[in-house]
């Protein structure tokens, strides 16, 4: 139970359950012999306005498949909330900042990023992050 005063608020926890999933799955692979230390994890969220829900469960599958084919992909997820289908995360596990840079200036992200945008019902936030060194 929280302390009163230490609450979360439901937009930072919308931030912080993705990020711990994802560590999460690291730990577990970094006991195979994987090093994710130097790995570069990124959550965006993305919101579209309600009409638009179906075309883009369309477009991040698209996204997605094409998005695990780059190389330096560990881990490419695209999950949608259950209670506002307009709403989705992306969950993305990188081998470095130099293979989601080329992912960034491949033709796939261009066109996803293209036809994304006009339904956007909120900036495209994308976040950066490591584990603690």
């Amino acid at each position: 139970m929280l302390r009163e005063g230490a609450r979360i608020s439901a937009r930072r926890l919308r931030w912080m359950l993705p990020v711990f999933f994802l560590i999460s799955l690291e730990y577990v692979g970094s006991a195979r012999g994987q090093q994710p230390e130097d790995r570069l994890y990124i959550v965006s969220h993305v919101d579209v306005f309600p009409p638009h829900a179906d075309d883009c469960v369309k477009l991040l599958k698209q996204f997605e498949a094409e998005s695990l084919r780059d190389p330096g992909v560990v881990r490419f997820e695209v999950l949608q909330e259950s209670l506002h289908p307009n709403h989705f995360t992306i969950l993305e596990v990188w081998q470095s900042r130099q293979a989601f840079d080329a992912h960034s200036a491949a033709d796939h992200t261009k066109v996803f990023r293209d036809k994304l945008f006009p339904w956007l019902g909120s900036p495209y936030d994308e976040r950066f992050n490591r584990l603690p060194r």
